[in-house]
């Protein structure tokens, strides 16, 4: 492998990144999808991108991604790389060929043809946790006494763990932020898509680990 990537893997890198760019173009022109690309360097929060990497978010076609995800697994045997409410991620890697990129696209113009024609089909709302006031470092919220309480019932709490939607795997709470009403709704707006939210000692998610008293950050 370490000899084919040194006689070969620039060529191969090279394919790779057009068969994305290319990709990348088709996708952008069915309608209901949206596959983000260099469009979006320089504004808030970014910096530079895998070109590789497909982000395509489908929430205009009035499905979660994970619908897409699905969908795509059952009707072309596509296995996307992740999904959440809005998008799915696809990644193309020196294995793929003109071949398999006209695969993905054809079965997202099918999606798009599927869902976007749907009488109940309309775009879903983009809802992003709040960030939590962090009244206790994780280092003190690990180390302090704790109870298990239900998650329903948690609001105003400290949290003594994780919540997070794996894959990506960012925290929605961690340990030493203060509960909001407003993140229990993403949470369980997330557990309803059938997304895994994950994270917590207790695998269903009624219960969750909060401080049973705390001294607030100076």
């Amino acid at each position: 492998a370490r000899r084919y990537l040194a006689t070969q893997g620039h060529r191969l890198l090279g394919e790779t990144l057009e068969l994305a760019e290319e990709a990348r173009r088709q996708i952008a022109q069915i309608p209901g999808l949206y596959c983000i690309g260099p469009e979006i360097l320089g504004s808030e929060a970014t910096h530079s991108m895998d070109i590789t990497k497909l982000p395509i978010c489908v929430k205009d076609l009035g499905i979660t991604g994970y619908e897409a995800e699905i969908w795509l697994r059952e009707q072309y045997n596509i296995e996307v790389e992740l999904s959440d409410l809005y998008n799915i991620l696809c990644i193309l890697t020196p294995g793929d060929t003109k071949e398999t990129v006209e695969l993905l696209v054809r079965a997202l113009k099918h999606l798009s043809q599927e869902f976007r024609h749907q009488l109940n089909a309309c775009p879903i709302d983009v809802q992003l946790p709040p960030i939590p006031v962090l009244a206790a470092t994780p280092r003190e919220a690990f180390y302090a006494d704790t109870e298990i309480v239900p998650l329903r019932e948690s609001v105003g709490r400290i949290m003594a763990e994780f919540i997070m939607v794996y894959p990506p795997g960012i925290p929605i709470l961690l340990p030493g932020e203060i509960i909001e009403q407003e993140s229990l709704e993403y949470i369980y707006r997330n557990i309803e898509a059938g997304l895994p939210v994950q994270g917590p000692e207790d695998p269903t998610l009624k219960t969750v680990k909060v401080l049973k008293k705390y001294r607030p950050i100076a």
